[in-house]
């Protein structure tokens, strides 16, 4: 376990970026519950890359945590990061004490397409809130304590070794999108070893379970199965990935976000850059064609389709597709030994709890 002191988060602001996304929309409630008197600022833009009504519903549980913990404190901003204005206000107005970058353009297929929305967000974005944590130490000011912000598995490309190590070369992105989060990690060092601003990258590997991404596979292929379409299976099924839990990584986050890396001086009298980077996975990375069978069955089992549904019918093995990769596989030895956490849902779990939302978000009216 880290040896430094956590961080006391009580009567601070902890400004989440993407408060209504995947994510954010699960972490928000959870911190509400677990601090009393903290300060939660959320920015969000809900931009229309998958159904908004998602996004409102995340916002809806957030009002109704915010209402039964009145202790804590919600605020929410709507708005995009790659608005510096906003920004610059949020943080003058605020101050928060802990950033947690979530707001992203996310999908590595959506960039091939359109390559501007993941410039906009993914780096002018991140570079306003680089810039305003820079800024919020002007004149002495104790600032922010503690930068959080997403990365992604699919920053690791090509890499033909696994499990996935934060100490790889990762200068291979077979993706814009993985692209632009791997400029995120340069540009939080670059900002860590300049300003001195404790800077924390997390490498997620595929998030899954309820009131998710309609993008990502499981809900992707719940949709089309709902609607008699064919799911594609890409790489003809060889493919692995390392399903992590929703809850798995809110209580990563929060365990990390409490302690920031240690400001500390090198030989030279300078800063050593306060940077760190962790992959946040599974570890188990579950086969693409054992995945859609467990799929099969808790939908079958939470009544979103009918006992004798006809899957084959409905599955087809196709090439792999430009941008993804066969095999998604995170070493998390350093977030164990350093939070002592590892994730614990295991995928069929995770699976019937999203398979039941579904039902009752969809279907029980």
């Amino acid at each position: 376990m880290k040896d430094q002191l956590k961080m006391n988060l009580e009567n601070k602001a902890v400004l989440v970026t993407g408060a209504a996304g995947f994510i954010g929309g699960n972490l928000v409630p959870a911190l509400l519950k677990k601090y009393p008197s903290i300060h939660i600022i959320g920015i969000d833009n809900l931009n229309d890359y998958y159904d908004v009504s998602l996004k409102e519903f995340r916002l809806e549980q957030i009002e109704e945590t915010a209402r039964a913990h009145t202790d804590s404190k919600w605020t929410f901003v709507r708005g995009s990061i790659a608005d510096r204005a906003l920004v610059k206000d949020v943080f003058e107005r605020y101050r928060p004490a802990v950033v947690i970058n979530l707001a992203a353009q996310a999908g590595v297929r959506y960039s091939i397409d359109n390559p501007d929305a993941y410039i906009e967000t993914n780096v002018v974005g991140f570079y306003n809130l680089l810039e305003a944590c820079r800024h919020s130490y002007d004149g002495g000011a104790v600032g922010v304590e503690h930068l959080l912000y997403a990365s992604s598995s699919s920053i690791y490309g090509a890499n033909s070794k696994v499990p996935y190590s934060t100490e790889d070369k990762v200068d291979n992105p077979v993706s814009l999108y993985a692209a632009t989060k791997r400029s995120d990690e340069l540009m939080a060092h670059a900002y860590a070893k300049l300003y001195n601003i404790p800077s924390t990258g997390l490498r997620f590997f595929t998030v899954y379970g309820p009131a998710g991404r309609p993008d990502m596979a499981y809900f992707g292929f719940t949709n089309k199965l709902r609607r008699g379409d064919m799911i594609e299976i890409f790489n003809y099924g060889n493919c692995r990935r390392d399903f992590t839990y929703i809850d798995d990584i809110v209580e990563g986050i929060r365990l990390v976000m409490q302690r920031p890396p240690e400001r500390r001086d090198g030989e030279d009298g300078l800063p050593l850059p306060p940077y760190a980077l962790y992959n946040m996975g599974n570890s188990s990375p579950e086969n693409l064609l054992d995945f859609v069978r467990i799929l099969q069955e808790e939908l079958i089992r939470a009544r979103v389709l009918p006992e004798d549904y006809d899957f084959e019918s409905h599955k087809k093995l196709v090439p792999m597709q430009p941008g993804d990769v066969a095999v998604t596989y995170a070493d998390i030895s350093d977030l164990e030994r350093e939070f002592g956490f590892r994730p614990s849902t295991p995928l069929r779990e995770g699976i019937r709890k999203f398979a039941e939302w579904y039902y009752d978000f969809y279907l029980a009216h």
